[in-house]
């Protein structure tokens, strides 16, 4: 099998209706299956899927272990060749799962692949960074990222310089749609399950890149994600208190721990 496209779903049931229709609105010429994974929803996309789309692989998790832990479960039933991993939230444009299928097919040495990302508006995305350095999150969620030494961190960190219609090799690439090559997962390993929501795709994309693989953004393919960056929501010192703020403080403090004192191993030539 050439492709599995697995979509993981929480609470989502409408976006997922539309992502699916989406991608079986063009017609691929590869042997692929879909895989849903619902992270116990409750709100009938377990019924919806059985009704309006029979045809595709469900798996129902009887728990909500994280955006890893469910992602996991798809790639571990997942029998292609590559494996894109796709939010909900994500509009499909042209015929671009094909174009990235064909990206990994001419760069063997790739082991992860990420596109374009628009917002609604047409505007591009930021969905390719730096790795983080610690005082990152410090900087985006408070005033002190206000600060001119922190402006400068934080624009190097966005990758503010970089044209964003330029194919290169990244550090990693926002986990809301990317192909990752089965081969390559088998030595990497799957997402870390300790990452419940956010940074698990920086992990990921660390570890490919720790394996010998490249990461890479491609800009030829353009996708709209309707994206809602929950934990910035309430920024500075109200935001603490926000339940995705916490989450993502708890998996940046995961993520520092883990790569403390270790050196990337990164060509971006």
């Amino acid at each position: 099998m050439d492709l599995s496209i697995i979509i993981l779903n929480y609470k989502t049931r409408g976006l997922l209706k539309q992502c699916l229709r989406g991608v079986q609105l063009f017609d691929l010429n590869l042997d692929y299956e879909i895989i849903v994974v619902d992270n116990n929803s409750r709100d009938g996309t377990i019924e919806m899927v059985k009704q309006e789309f029979p045809e595709i692989k469900l798996i129902a998790s009887p728990v909500n272990n994280g955006h890893a832990a469910g992602s996991n479960l798809g790639l571990k039933e997942a029998r292609g060749k590559y494996s894109l991993l796709l939010n909900t939230d994500i509009a499909i444009l042209d015929n671009a799962i094909r174009k990235l299928y064909d990206f990994m097919e001419t760069h063997p040495k790739a082991g992860l692949v990420g596109p374009k990302l628009l917002n609604p508006d047409g505007s591009i995305q930021l969905s390719c960074c730096k790795f983080p350095k610690f005082l990152i999150p410090i900087y985006r969620r408070t005033p002190l990222g206000k600060l001119w030494f922190a402006k400068k961190v934080l624009r190097k960190y966005l990758m503010l310089d970089f044209d964003h219609n330029q194919t290169r090799k990244v550090d990693w690439m926002l986990g809301a749609c990317m192909m990752i090559k089965n081969e390559a997962m088998e030595k990497v390993g799957l997402m870390d399950e300790r990452f419940f929501l956010y940074f698990e795709d920086v992990d990921w994309c660390r570890r490919f890149w720790q394996a010998g693989y490249d990461v890479y953004y491609f800009a030829d393919v353009e996708l709209v994600h309707y994206h809602r960056r929950e934990s910035a929501e309430n920024p500075g010192l109200k935001g603490v208190f926000s339940y995705p703020t916490r989450i993502h403080i708890a998996s940046w403090l995961k993520y520092s721990a883990k790569y403390f004192g270790v050196k990337n191993k990164i060509n971006n030539a």
